[in-house]
C-alpha cells in the first residue's frame, strides 16, 4: 500500500487505518523521524505543531505495541505523551483513535478541567497508552490510578511551551518514575539552552530532526 515510503514499515493494520484516514505521503518530519524511531533510537525533534509530528512519533510507538503484544496490567501504560495543554492531548487523542480503528489498543487520555471518572474508567479497561498534561497525570498518580514502570517509549511533546507555562518541576517528577530502559522523544518548536538542558536529562545519544518552519 504505501511500499515506497517510511508508512510501508508499519503493520498492515496500521496501513489501513492511516489510509482510510487520508494519509498518502509521509511529511518530512514523518520521512526524517520514522527510521529512527523504528530502531528504537531516543530522538529530538525540532518542529512546529502542523508539521505531521504527532503522526511521526505515534505511529511508530503504535507499531512497537502491535508488534510487541504482552499481557495487560491495569494502570501500568507502556507507552506515555506528555502534553502541556489540552486541546493538545485532546487532539493527539483523537489521532490514536484514528490510526487504531478496530486494533484492540485502549488509550487513556488524562486532562484536567473536568472530571476524571471517565479517565479512570479508560485506564482500568486496561489503556496502554497514556496521553496527559502533568497536572492531572500527577494527581492520577497520587491516588495510585497510573503507575509509569512499565513504560517503554515516552515522549515529551511541546517542551518549549512546558517551560513557559512552569511545567518543568512537574515533568522532571515524572521522568523520575520511568524505567531507565525506555525510548525518549523529545519535541520543540524551539531549542533554547534550558529546553536543552532538560533534553539532556531525558535522551540517549539521540537522533535528532529539524524541519524548519
Amino acid at each position: 500500500m504505501f511500499e515506497n515510503s517510511v508508512f510501508g514499515r508499519l503493520d498492515q493494520a496500521l496501513q489501513h487505518a492511516i489510509a482510510d484516514a487520508g494519509y498518502e505521503k509521509p511529511t518530512p518530519i514523518q520521512e526524517k523521524a520514522m527510521p529512527f524511531l523504528f530502531e528504537g533510537r531516543d530522538l529530538i525533534g525540532c518542529a512546529q505543531t502542523g508539521t505531521g509530528k504527532t503522526a511521526a512519533f505515534m505511529l511508530p510507538i503504535l507499531n512497537h505495541l502491535v508488534k510487541n503484544r504482552k499481557p495487560r496490567h491495569i494502570g501500568h501504560p507502556r507507552a506515555l505523551v506528555l502534553s502541556p495543554t489540552r486541546e493538545l492531548a485532546a487532539q493527539t487523542a483523537e489521532n490514536i483513535r484514528k490510526f487504531t480503528k478496530g486494533m484492540n489498543l485502549p488509550f487513556a487520555c488524562v486532562i484536567g478541567g473536568v472530571s476524571q471518572f471517565h479517565q479512570v474508567k479508560d485506564i482500568r479497561r486496561g489503556a496502554e497508552t497514556v496521553v496527559a498534561c502533568p497536572g492531572r497525570l500527577i494527581d492520577l498518580m497520587t491516588q495510585g490510578f497510573v503507575y509509569l514502570d512499565q513504560v517503554e517509549c515516552f515522549v515529551l511533546d511541546e517542551a518549549d511551551r512546558m517551560l513557559d507555562m512552569g511545567f518543568f518541576p512537574d515533568v522532571r517528577r515524572i521522568i523520575s518514575k520511568l524505567p531507565k530502559a525506555r525510548q525518549a522523544m523529545f519535541f520543540s518548536a524551539t531549542l533554547s539552552p534550558q529546553v536543552l538542558k532538560l533534553a539532556g536529562e531525558l535522551v540517549r545519544d539521540p537522533a535528532q530532526v529539524m524541519i524548519s518552519p
